[in-house]
């Protein structure tokens, strides 16, 4: 059976993805020589999503051609790649953004949200597995009144390797106490798919405006496992813990007849 449900954060619970990527297309806008919009990067955005910073922001600096301007910016941010200089610059703009708890508040994702109401009604076990780091994941689960939610919190400070590897995700069922088997991972992002597959895991993927083609140009998940539409999402995972229950009884059954 379905004893946990592992969440990821950004673009699962919250729609920090979209003021990452904002703040991304705002710091390009500033390094850039040329012109750029906001609406470029974003698309830009939705290739990179659940990738790691590095390799966000090195894809963006050479997709919109910013390496000269951001090296401009290195020794005052005391860095010695201009990838982390727009990094600096990004994070900035991020944390501006973030200064106002009402745009965290007014970001949620209602469904993933009501989900994880749900499981923990039901004292499903339930852990969260972001990229993000510590710092950032403690001010958003504070400010969403989510602090004592969850039963165990990994952030990208606590593995070696980020997703797509599953060391995190083993890493919170190893904390939780429950099989990985036995885990149902929310999951909205290729990346974040694969890490949950690799971890063993039953997945759901909850798409969103910046995942949503990229999840199903992967296939990685039968389509009946990819959510567009937030109202089919209490079915669907419904459906995934039943035929995992019922895949389970199967095989014990079997099982006792060998």
């Amino acid at each position: 059976m379905i004893r946990a449900m592992i969440f990821d954060l950004d673009g699962t619970l919250v729609q920090t993805e979209r003021l990452k990527a904002l703040s991304y297309a705002r710091a390009a806008i500033e390094l850039c020589p040329r012109d750029i919009t906001e609406e470029e990067v974003l698309e830009a955005f939705k290739e990179v999503v659940g990738l790691s910073r590095r390799e966000v922001a090195q894809a963006l600096v050479e997709r919109f051609d910013l390496e000269s301007a951001a090296r401009v910016r290195m020794a005052e941010f005391g860095v010695s790649i201009p990838w982390q200089a727009f990094v600096q610059v990004r994070l900035r703009i991020y944390e501006e953004m973030l200064a106002d708890p009402e745009v965290l508040r007014n970001n949620q994702w209602p469904h993933n949200m009501t989900l994880l109401e749900e499981a923990r009604r039901t004292h499903c076990k339930v852990g969260l597995a972001t990229m993000s780091y510590c710092a950032q994941v403690q001010r958003v689960l504070e400010i969403l009144n989510l602090t004592d939610t969850f039963d165990f919190v990994a952030s990208r400070d606590d593995v070696e390797h980020g997703k797509p590897d599953p060391e995190m995700y083993l890493l919170v069922a190893g904390e939780l106490g429950v099989p990985p088997s036995e885990c149902l991972v929310v999951e909205d992002s290729p990346t974040g798919v694969k890490a949950g597959l690799a971890a063993g895991m039953d997945v759901v993927a909850v798409s969103t405006p910046f995942t949503r083609r990229r999840l199903h140009e992967a296939a990685l998940l039968p389509s009946s496992h990819v959510v567009d539409d937030p109202a089919t999402l209490p079915n669907v995972v419904a459906h995934i813990v039943a035929h995992h229950d019922g895949a389970k009884l199967a095989a014990r059954e079997k099982g006792l007849r060998t």
